[in-house]
């Protein structure tokens, strides 16, 4: 059953500044935009929040809920900041969704020229907005967009000639420079399951429990954390079953002890080389989290708009649950809207200690 909720436009007689909302227009805040409205008694015009224009005397400000009602205060819409039509910040995540759908489309990847010439803009302030909105440059998005091109051909039984020109490479001398960096592996290893690609693994033990990491030639591939240090290696055996499996030397266990030594004391910094693989998509998703400062967290709607995909909440979330590389590709620093722990692939105890000695110190589970 709907429960109709009582609108709390602020009465003409109570001053706007007691208000919450009020504080949000001062800052012109952007995340704002289609929650409420204002309108100026004084100029007869109606704003969204994020409004550039110069600040109006509160007491001559009134705010409402919906877009009626500040249509119903008798006010014009605003020419500088539309608030009939998008907000600056939908409107630029439109325009990058765009330039990804013609990346897409295009056998050979757009000229950063022609992306930007497409959606109206220069080269150097799309390549910006591009950069903002998605975490990746167009050319690295184009890039990530190939190689899931290349990787579906080879999976779907195409010789590696094929799928090098069905994935829009012009050559297969292009294709081979960047093969390896690409796949983690040659093309034919890939088409074959990764037959005899060699991963290199360790386990360690932190107060978080179990924790493997694995790599290949090109970088760590997997951070797994668990309970059973021979489920862990189960798993690592499931995703990588043509792979040979060589466990780590003294080396090698350096490495690991790193990434122990960040879980309980995250100040300590974690850069690792990484051998990513996943879509376009999750690459997307994978390079926002990156981007979270430790001790911080943001919402999957958060990820979603920094992606220029503001209504993926659901596979900004499907893109989390498939980060096989914890703590380095830091998913457990999202959370749900109201702020809530969300599940976590190695537990939500486990995420919440995370954030707890990214911001408190060290508890103890």
């Amino acid at each position: 059953m709907n429960v109709a909720h009582k609108p709390h436009n602020i009465d003409p007689t109570t001053a706007t500044e007691n208000d919450p909302r009020w504080a949000r227009v001062v800052a012109r805040d952007p995340e704002a935009d289609g929650q409420f409205w204002y309108s100026v008694t004084t100029t007869g015009i109606y704003c969204r929040p994020s409004c550039p224009s110069r600040a109006a005397n509160p007491q001559n400000v009134r705010l409402h809920d919906t877009l009626e009602q500040a249509r119903a205060s008798g006010s014009r819409a605003c020419k500088r900041c539309n608030p009939e039509g998008n907000s600056k910040g939908a409107a630029n995540s439109i325009l990058v969704a765009d330039a990804c759908r013609l990346i897409e489309q295009q056998d050979t990847p757009p000229s950063l020229n022609t992306l930007a010439e497409s959606v109206g803009l220069s080269a150097s302030h799309f390549h910006r907005l591009f950069k903002r909105e998605t975490g990746l440059t167009p050319k690295g998005y184009a890039a990530a967009h190939q190689a899931g091109r290349v990787r579906k051909e080879l999976l779907g039984g195409q010789s590696v000639t094929v799928a090098i020109y069905d994935a829009g490479f012009s050559s297969s001398g292009r294709f081979y420079e960047k093969s390896t960096a690409m796949l983690g592996m040659t093309p034919s290893q890939y088409r074959d399951g990764g037959t005899d690609e060699v991963i290199r693994f360790a386990v360690g033990q932190s107060s978080l429990g179990a924790i493997l990491v694995a790599s290949s030639a090109k970088g760590v591939v997997s951070i797994l954390l668990g309970d059973d240090p021979e489920q862990l290696l189960c798993n690592l055996q499931d995703r990588f079953k043509k792979a040979r499996l060589i466990g780590g030397d003294a080396d090698y266990e350096l490495l690991v002890a790193r990434v122990v030594g960040f879980v309980e004391a995250p100040a300590l910094g974690l850069d690792l080389p990484l051998d990513v693989r996943g879509t376009a998509f999750q690459q997307r998703v994978w390079q926002a989290l990156r981007d979270i400062a430790p001790g911080s967290t943001v919402a999957y709607s958060d990820i979603a708009r920094a992606i220029g995909a503001p209504t993926s909440m659901r596979a900004v979330a499907g893109a989390c649950a498939a980060n096989h590389i914890a703590v380095a590709i830091p998913c457990h620093r999202v959370v749900r809207n109201d702020g809530s722990l969300s599940g976590y692939r190695w537990g939500v105890e486990r995420k919440r200690a995370l954030l707890e000695r990214e911001t408190i110190g060290v508890p103890r589970l």
